[in-house]
């Protein structure tokens, strides 16, 4: 059993993004499989959050099982989840407009809420939840706008994601559509349930019964799962086999040390090249 470096040797709980840090497109990125049996051998409780809302909790379960990682629905907390919990909290069996995909949708669902389609009466609808949706069109966007406008709707976002990170290249992410249909309401979403906001990450403490201070997030995005993870207090580490490169994180560092106006909480803990980079050599 490998043991932990001297920064984790107290944690308890670890979070992983998903997209850039465990695969990255359909390929696992090396070795992170291996990682997540040593740290379950070193007694550390594993969750995955995620600010990909397309997939259902079930369909990663499935994905990373396919890569060797065996995980349990109640390991998984998407922005959708995160959302759906929220939504609940402010209404039960509410009507919804969703510009999203079935991660979204069967999350609300399954909380009781009913997802309507465009073709619906827009004055019935009480929310418009925009996540990602790589069947975004125009009719979808002038429905929405109207619920809001004309209607009673709330808007909310899963997230606010420029990109989406595939195998070999950047896609565009949710906030594409979260931007689309705040230009033409002239409304930003009342929330955004998704990184950077640390929903997610207290709710996961919560149902974890772990203290911040025993609890790590790994993520490859400065500006969601470091700038979550250092919001809620918790312990945070940068991986760079995704998104943010190392270049990335000396600018940041350069500009916190000349006292430009940059938030200190996008600053990370640890920042390694390879998961692997947190055990003693």
């Amino acid at each position: 059993m490998r043991e932990l470096s001297k920064e984790l040797k107290d944690i308890k709980l670890a979070i992983f993004d998903l997209d850039g840090v465990i695969y990255r497109g359909n390929s696992l990125i090396p070795k992170s499989d291996e990682v997540i049996k040593d740290l379950k051998e070193n007694s550390v409780k594993i969750v995955y959050n995620t600010n990909n809302s397309t997939a259902t909790r079930r369909m990663y379960v499935d994905r990373l099982k396919e890569f060797n990682i065996i995980s349990e629905i109640n390991d998984i907390f998407t922005s959708a989840s995160i959302t759906a919990g929220e939504i609940t909290n402010l209404k039960q069996n509410a009507t919804i407009f969703v510009i999203g995909e079935i991660g979204l949708r069967e999350e609300l669902e399954m909380k009781g809420h009913t997802v309507v389609n465009f073709n619906s009466d827009s004055n019935e609808v009480d929310y418009v939840i925009v996540g990602m949706d790589r069947n975004f069109n125009y009719k979808k966007l002038a429905f929405a706008q109207n619920c809001i406008l004309q209607g009673n709707a709330q808007f909310y976002a899963t997230n606010a994601d420029s990109t989406f990170p595939v195998a070999n290249r950047l896609l565009p992410g949710a906030g594409v559509m979260v931007n689309a249909l705040q230009t033409c309401t002239n409304q930003k979403p009342l929330k955004i349930f998704g990184k950077p906001n640390p929903f997610g990450i207290s709710a996961i403490l919560k149902n974890t019964d772990t203290p911040p201070e025993k609890a790590v997030i790994f993520g490859d995005r400065l500006n969601t799962d470091i700038l979550a993870g250092n919001r809620a207090k918790i312990n945070t580490v940068l991986v760079l086999t995704g998104i943010t490169k190392e270049s990335d994180v000396k600018k940041l560092r350069l500009d916190l040390a000349q006292s430009l106006k940059i938030d200190k909480d996008l600053n990370p803990d640890l920042v390694i090249n390879t998961l692997e980079d947190i055990f003693i050599k």
